[in-house]
């Protein structure tokens, strides 16, 4: 059963009784005393403050404490680590408690893939094969941080000596009561770098202003990349205009495969047009995927065709209405006036029989 947060309203003071005073000072006393009430602070609200973890995960500066005269450590916004098949690589994570309760965070490494709209996400604990299995925290798997305090808490990722070249994402996520902040981690395990994509599955979609190109790309090497997407279109009557190169929102990791839209405001109203959309990307990668549509504006071709309908329905009863009446005027079985019916030619004259007497 849901239970009910009630908010504590606070009691409003007894009013002193007034004494006998003109009307006027009277209400001008009830006024000054309803705005220092106004004025007071209020008890504190209940809401937003309670989704949020009370803690933040973030890598660790490079120096736990910074000597005189060094500059202030910058922020890292993911781990980077390089190195060859079996190698240990080492780095830590610092966890801050920004709450008046302490708290416990158990820690992990996990994969990361892509979405199927490119997002960046992670693998659940028991879905990591790759990276994200090579990272460990020891004895520090879970973590109690006391209220106002910040810990740092070191870990190890340990490649496998038949590891492929190449980056390998992954991310170290820390959970506590269902809440989970994850933080990426870029490894490359040396050797050979290979940039490559393929652009799959071009097709347009829509019409007018509303008017889409929809593609699949597909990293086939082992690298990340940051594509760039421009598209150029030809038709009947020349060429179309179509978007010039823009970076698109996207870290397409290794083997990864994304399903991707891109607007398209200045598709034609009538013609038949070839879309080819090319992608490029630091390294060499480049693709390009075609697909040919139709345009046509359905609101004139489908009075066109009511029109050219109705003028053929017209057509096919003036000709019925002919047909009926040569009909009408020919005689039954297509005779002609004087003959016979079952006979041909002009009709005989009576015979006379001859009997030798006069008449």
């Amino acid at each position: 059963m849901p239970v009910l947060h009630i908010r504590h309203v606070p009691r409003l003071p007894h009013l002193p009784r007034l004494p006998h005073v003109p009307r006027v000072r009277r209400y001008a006393g009830l006024l000054l005393l309803a705005a220092a009430l106004y004025a007071a602070p209020a008890p504190p609200a209940y809401g937003s403050a309670a989704d949020e973890p009370g803690w933040t995960a973030e890598p660790a500066a490079g120096q736990a404490v910074p000597r005189a005269g060094d500059h202030p450590p910058s922020a890292r916004p993911y781990f980077y680590m390089a190195g060859t098949a079996g190698t240990v690589l080492e780095d830590r994570l610092a966890l801050a408690n920004t709450t008046d309760q302490e708290h416990t965070v158990t820690l992990r490494g996990a994969d990361a893939y892509n979405t199927a709209d490119g997002a960046f996400a992670v693998r659940p604990a028991a879905g990591s094969t790759g990276a994200g299995a090579w990272i460990s925290f020891g004895a520090g798997t879970t973590v109690k941080i006391p209220p106002h305090t910040r810990a740092v808490v070191p870990f190890t990722v340990t490649v496998p000596p038949s590891s492929p070249p190449g980056d390998h994402p992954a991310a170290v996520v820390a959970t506590e009561a269902g809440r989970e902040v994850g933080v990426r981690v870029h490894l490359r395990v040396g050797g050979p770098a290979l940039a490559a994509l393929t652009v799959e599955d071009v097709a347009v979609r829509g019409r007018g202003g509303a008017a889409v190109v929809a593609y699949t790309l597909v990293n086939r090497g082992n690298v990340a990349l940051a594509p760039e997407l421009s598209l150029r279109a030809e038709g009947r009557f020349g060429e179309v205009p179509g978007r010039g190169s823009r970076a698109l929102p996207v870290e397409l990791l290794p083997g990864q495969r994304v399903e991707l839209t891109e607007p398209w405001p200045g598709a034609p109203v009538l013609d038949q047009v070839r879309v080819t959309v090319t992608v490029t990307a630091p390294g060499g990668a480049r693709a390009e995927g075609s697909a040919s549509a139709w345009f046509l504006p359905w609101r004139a071709a489908g009075w066109t065709g009511l029109g050219l309908l109705a003028l053929g329905g017209t057509t096919l009863a003036a000709l019925f209405l002919v047909r009926g009446r040569r009909t009408r005027q020919d005689p039954p079985g297509g005779e002609t006036p004087g003959e016979t019916p079952g006979r041909t030619g002009p009709t005989p004259a009576p015979e006379h029989e001859l009997t030798g007497a006069s008449r």
